[in-house]
């Protein structure tokens, strides 16, 4: 497997096309399109909500429930299209239309996607000109993929793309992705919008187990704001454009495909955990040495979405006491006395609780720990063997101010 440069046009076939259609914001693309004129078979995995939006709703019927190809995704930002009704599945189906009869493709081949403000209707006729464009200007560039990542974000202050090639059944196989997300972001599928695309040939049970299990091990394991969205969307096309003979069951051609699966998932992970809103520092927590894998996840996430735990790394102090409170409230069971808790960076590890109390650490050490824009915490448990690691971010003033004003 190896790292390459590119995100939804990475892989062959895929093009992609970004136009700026004034949905609600001024000055910048709000529309993105992924296409491959070649079918390709889906898998996805949707927020689990009660209160889901139309494209959610869309997007399921076809992914989920059906058998159907899938051609193309158009997605805008600014607007949810969340809470809107009869009219808001119409205009999804609206919007499908569209891009049906411009691509001359079959309309429930069209996924949607929306993110932005809930509870306004988007405007379709706004929508509908923005389709045409992209229609007129897709492309298989780099720099097509890159402007749809960049047209999907809302108040993310980076674009999120990751793209890997690997080797099966003796071909070239390529996968890439993008994503956006910065609030809203809470485990439990998955709190963002993602989109992967690839060239292999996979039959669609295996496909939605790997997708399922990679948002499960990547997406799930983020968290930001302990708010979960009405929109999240993870979506995976393959177009089979790779010529590997077409995987049917579980083999190395397999194996090596959810590798990169889960690589990419990681990455935008990773990265909009990163890019929480306000956020300075990725925080990393890592429990080691737990009885089961469920209960080490239990953990991990119960530390990365404490508040308390994220506004002391925001504020650099080694406020222990909060993670191991985190940890006795998450519903894993286990000995306090028996835990030790660590921060660590790249070069040192530095033991901050052990034996049921403080250890003797310097606070300017940890405080130095603290101030990189990556901090790790590792929670070693004594129970067993598995490990499990979640991602989160900390908890700045500047959150509030981008919340307090989102729909302005």
């Amino acid at each position: 497997m190896k790292k390459i440069t590119g995100g939804v046009t990475a892989a062959q076939g895929f093009e992609a096309a970004s136009c700026a259609a004034q949905i609600k914001y001024k000055g910048r693309t709000d529309m993105a399109l992924i296409y491959s004129a070649a079918p390709c078979t889906s898998a996805g995995t949707f927020t689990s909500n009660i209160v889901k939006a139309a494209p959610v709703i869309w997007d399921r019927q076809i992914v989920r429930e059906s058998e159907e190809e899938v051609h193309a995704v158009v997605v805008n930002s600014g607007i949810a299209n969340a809470c809107t009704g009869a009219e808001g599945l119409a205009i999804c189906e609206k919007t499908a239309q569209a891009a049906a009869d411009l691509l001359d493709i079959p309309v429930r081949s069209v996924l949607v996607g929306s993110t932005g403000v809930i509870g306004m209707q988007l405007p379709i006729d706004r929508i509908v000109a923005g389709v045409k464009t992209m229609a007129a200007e897709k492309s298989p560039s780099i720099e097509a993929g890159d402007a749809a990542a960049k047209a999907i974000m809302t108040t993310d202050t980076i674009d999120k793309q990751a793209a890997y090639c690997f080797e099966a059944g003796g071909k070239t196989v390529t996968i890439g992705g993008m994503s956006k997300g910065s609030g809203m972001i809470h485990p439990g599928m998955c709190t963002m919008l993602a989109y992967v695309t690839t060239d292999i040939a996979i039959e669609k049970s295996l496909l939605q187990e790997a997708v399922s299990k990679a948002a499960d091990r990547t997406f799930n394991m983020i968290s930001v704001d302990g708010d979960m969205s009405t929109n999240d969307t993870f979506l995976v096309l393959a177009n089979g454009l790779a010529g590997n003979t077409k995987i049917t069951k579980k083999n190395e051609d397999y194996d090596a495909f959810y590798e990169a699966l889960e690589a990419v998932c990681l990455e935008l992970a990773k990265m909009m955990a990163g890019d929480g809103e306000g956020a300075t520092k990725l925080i990393e927590s890592c429990v080691i040495h737990m009885d089961t894998e469920a209960n080490a996840r239990i953990l991990a996430k119960s530390v990365i979405e404490s508040n308390l735990t994220k506004a002391a790394v925001f504020g650099k102090d080694a406020n222990w006491g909060r993670i191991l409170c985190a940890l006795g409230y998450s519903g894993a069971v286990f000995d306090p006395d028996h835990v030790d808790l660590y921060f660590e960076s790249e070069e040192e590890k530095l033991l901050i609780f052990t034996n049921g109390s403080a250890a003797d650490y310097s606070e300017e050490d940890a405080k130095k720990m603290l101030s990189s824009d990556k901090v790790r915490i590792v929670s070693d448990m004594h129970m067993g063997e598995a490990e499990a690691t979640a991602w989160g971010c900390d908890l700045t003033y500047d959150y509030v101010k981008i919340n307090a004003d989102y729909r302005s």
